[in-house]
């Protein structure tokens, strides 16, 4: 199967970012990353900030693809099976994040950073963040959470705590594994609902 031409570019982008940073993404970089000849990410993104807005938007398409899948389309339950759900989507999602997805996240923490910089990057990574939070609010929600708005807030909080130390803070040389994870998640579940 052939991938079109601007996924390419951005997956490209994204590579860049992970392995050189974002001083090392220009848009000849990205065409040689991507094999495709020069001036061909010029065409999609002719600007910096828009090579920006183009990897973070696939960035934020490959992590809810791998991460939230399609739980806001589909009967999560009630009580302990929605916390059980939501264990498993935390769980699965920061162990990908941290294993196959590592260069992923690495690129999403340097446009992070860039977006504290740059306000027209800061409201497209909150804008494409907002979808974290509504599946958050939604299995929360189902959790019993009395206040699920809140409760979202602080979890998406946590797991960005999480992979900024297992991929870029002290515990980048031995991140926490699938079961710790979980266990973790369910530790952090019972203070936020139980507490």
């Amino acid at each position: 199967m052939t991938v079109a031409r601007p996924t390419r570019i951005a997956d490209a982008a994204v590579a860049v970012i992970a392995e050189r940073g974002l001083r090392g993404l220009t848009h000849r970089a990205v065409d040689e990353a991507a094999g495709l000849p020069v001036g061909s990410t010029s065409n999609l993104a002719r600007t910096r900030s828009a090579l920006l807005e183009v990897a973070l938007t696939r960035i934020a398409e490959v992590e809810a693809a791998g991460m939230v899948g399609d739980v806001l389309t589909r009967p999560v339950g009630e009580g302990a099976a929605a916390r059980r759900l939501l264990v498993a989507v935390v769980a699965d999602g920061l162990e990908h994040a941290l294993t196959a997805g590592r260069a992923l996240t690495v690129a999403r923490i340097e446009l992070a950073l860039e977006a504290a910089r740059r306000p027209e990057l800061r409201s497209v990574y909150d804008r494409l963040g907002a979808g974290f939070v509504d599946v958050a609010v939604h299995l929360l929600r189902a959790c019993g959470s009395t206040d699920p708005a809140a409760d979202a807030q602080r979890l998406v909080r946590w797991c960005d705590g999480v992979l900024f130390n297992g991929t870029a803070g002290s515990g980048h040389a031995n991140p926490p594994g699938r079961a710790e994870l979980a266990a973790d998640a369910e530790r952090y579940l019972a203070a936020l609902l139980d507490g």
